[in-house]
């Protein structure tokens, strides 16, 4: 999972709300902003001095910079003055201030994203204790007020003023025609929209530092988790992070012995978390052992009481939508609430559009086919958790142990594995020289919780794969879940030193890293010399990534819905919010999930971590999945590591743009339903 810096998500949430374009700037007369007379006598006198060819980028510009503008910042003849003095009508001179912005911006979204990381280095590595300090330090907002900086010494106003914003919708009746350096033009008029309080800027950051630490400590010593027998099958040192480990702690299990009576116990375990009814004491403890049947919890032997964690799940939920719905009332018009920004802006596709496209795919009657076949394999009923089925790919016939075994020998610690970084790469396809250069902007962290990929934002510094390294060694788990880090990583690099312009810096949203997480991911077992010859291997991939398509978006869905009914009800408690989530996870199971696998009523779907901590994040993962398919399928009989170079250096287009001119469509589900039509007619049992 890419992790983002609050530095970077500072300007983020800004650039957001610039896709308010032509809805907010055609506002009669902004209340806070400069009064709609003045602004229509600057457009007509800027556009007499610079001519008519430039009509339109002197009324978007101007527009865009009169509603940024307060009464602190002067005058409405003072505005005027601004713009007949900072308004660009040279091409040369607008390069100019383009390339000025361009390098500055770089250096301070460089240091502050490096200054954020090193504040959280106690909270995010497995660096002992955490003290009160270390979390007040991490969710500190080192930038918080960078941007107020910026209106108040008017670069900011410089800069909306000559490099004014697109629609989405110009975006997608422009874009295609644009050039590397408008486009670049464009992603600089997308940082200046709004004016969002610092206070609540650096609140937002502190609420979600504290839901992350949260759930990177949520811990569950599996050794002491008892069967519904009361009997102990996990091994005395297994600790699993939720939902993470959990959820691949119960793929494991497929096929082994006690391998059904396990995942049982472990979905026991996820189905307490979601209702809250797990003991707070075991919570990363291994001092108690637990009953989730009975609900009962023992010290040395003898039965205690134990009171349930009281809410924190939802709680942190709830603190982050406030933060969140606090920035509404500035950012008006059509990103009015965090989903629009998040959907319309963030991702540059429609909420509506995302949720059609998820239950159009949930929905195909390809799913319930694919249903009865792993029936068949399982050669029993389908449980709810067989939602992480993962018998069609070759790691599921290869003991776990063997696996911990292998991966513990090849990386005992970071080191081992940061060293190894350009070896993965050459194994990949990359060019040595490519391979050595790509590695050596990237660290390797032992990280607190399951892990993640954090970001440069300037060249001159490295990103960070982040990962769980237990004492004795990496296991399977942390390292199949580091090689999709490591897949952040490399994108994060190649979007970093090879894209046309810094301002076009990064993909389009966070699907489009991920993508390419999941392509390193499903090569794991490849990189550790485990070769598999199956001659139905692609079909076997495409069944396996559809199912898991099919439980990423059933769980997107819960996400989405859970932000509506939050917006629905602000003033809920975590007590309704939680029912509210449960009650959300069962009808989009009912509906969606119990045709298929003949069971109701199961809220399985609202365990993921990301609702608490990553808002909105989970639809990411979902359109993940169909760029990667999409990108896997155009990368067939091709090599790997040319493709992967050409199309992450294209930079930030519009997610349809890129992937037109990644692969030559643009993002459908149609590809990986066709795919499985031919691959069910080919694997039948």
């Amino acid at each position: 999972m890419k992790q983002t810096s609050i530095f970077l998500l500072f300007f983020l949430l800004s650039s957001m709300c610039g896709y308010l374009g032509n809805s907010m700037a055609a506002a009669d007369n902004n209340p806070k902003g400069v009064p709609n007379e003045t602004v229509i006598k600057v457009i007509g006198a800027l556009t007499g001095k610079y001519g008519a060819d430039q009509a339109g980028r002197i009324e978007k510009g101007v527009r865009q910079a009169s509603v940024l503008w307060r009464e602190t910042d002067g005058t409405p003849a003072d505005f005027e003055n601004f713009c007949m003095t900072y308004y660009i009508g040279s091409d040369k001179e607008r390069d100019t201030f383009f390339a000025k912005f361009s390098r500055n911006f770089e250096i301070l979204n460089g240091h502050f994203n490096k200054i954020t990381l090193d504040l959280k280095e106690p909270t995010d590595l497995d660096e002992g204790e955490i003290y009160p300090i270390d979390q007040l330090f991490s969710g500190y907002d080192v930038s918080a007020h960078l941007k107020e900086d910026f209106y108040q010494n008017k670069i900011a106003f410089m800069a909306a003023l000559n490099f004014p914003l697109y629609s989405l919708e110009e975006k997608n009746r422009l874009g295609p025609s644009w050039s590397s350096k408008d486009w670049a033009f464009a992603r600089l008029g997308d940082v200046f929209a709004l004016r969002i309080p610092p206070a609540l800027i650096q609140d937002y950051s502190n609420i979600n530092s504290n839901a992350d630490l949260y759930i990177s400590e949520y811990n569950i010593f599996m050794g002491h988790v008892l069967s519904e027998k009361g009997k102990k099958l996990f091994p005395e040192d297994l600790c699993l992070l939720t939902h993470w480990n959990l959820r691949d702690e119960l793929k494991a299990n497929y096929g082994l012995p006690s391998g059904l009576e396990k995942q049982k116990i472990i979905y026991e375990v996820m189905k307490q978390i979601i209702s809250q009814d797990i003991p707070q004491t075991v919570i990363n403890n291994p001092g108690y052992d637990w009953n989730p049947y009975t609900k009962k919890v023992y010290k040395d032997g003898k039965e205690i009481e134990a009171p349930s964690e009281p809410n924190t799940r939802y709680r942190h939920l709830l603190n982050n939508f406030l933060a969140l719905k606090a920035m509404d009332p500035y950012c008006p018009g059509a990103m009015s609430t965090y989903i629009q920004r998040k959907f319309d802006g963030e991702m540059e596709i429609s909420q509506k559009e995302v949720e059609d496209l998820f239950i159009k795919m949930v929905s195909s009657p390809q799913i319930k086919k694919l249903a009865q076949l792993i029936q068949k394999r399982l050669n029993r009923r389908l449980e709810p958790f067989d939602i992480w089925y993962n018998g069609f790919v070759g790691r599921s016939g290869i003991p776990e142990e063997k696996l911990d075994s292998i991966v513990r020998e090849k990386y005992p610690d970071v080191k081992a594995l940061e060293n190894d970084l350009p070896n993965i790469l050459v194994k990949l396809g990359f060019p040595k020289e490519k391979a050595n250069f790509i590695a050596s902007k990237i660290a390797v962290d032992d990280a607190r919780g399951s892990g993640h990929a954090w970001q440069a934002d300037m060249r001159s510094e490295k990103s960070h794969l982040r990962t769980r390294m237990p004492d004795s060694g990496m296991n399977y788990k942390g390292y199949n879940i580091a090689i999709h880090e490591f897949g952040h990583n490399v994108e994060q690099t190649i979007s970093l030193h090879d894209v046309p312009y810094y301002m076009m810096r990064g993909v389009p949203n966070t699907s489009f890293t991920e993508a390419l997480a999941f392509i390193f991911q499903r090569r794991d077992l490849d990189l550790l010399g485990m070769k598999e010859n199956n001659p139905d291997k692609n079909h076997l991939i495409t069944l396996d990534s559809v199912w898991s398509a099919y439980e990423i978006m059933g769980v997107s869905l819960v996400d989405m819905y859970a932000w509506k009914w939050m917006y629905a009800n602000p003033d809920c408690t975590p007590q309704q919010l939680k029912e509210a989530v449960t009650r959300i996870s069962i009808e989009v199971w009912n509906k969606y999930f119990a045709p298929v696998f003949g069971i109701k009523d199961q809220p399985i779907l609202g365990i993921y971590s990301h609702m608490i901590s990553y808002p909105l994040y989970l639809s990411a993962y979902s359109f993940g999945q169909l760029i990667d398919f999409q990108v896997e399928q155009y990368i067939e009989g091709k090599d790997l590591a040319p493709e992967v170079l050409r199309m992450y250096s294209t930079g930030t287009l519009i997610p349809n743009l890129w992937m037109k001119k990644a692969v030559g469509n643009e993002i459908s589900i149609e590809p990986i339903l066709k795919a499985v039509d031919l691959a069910l007619k080919k694997i039948k049992k």
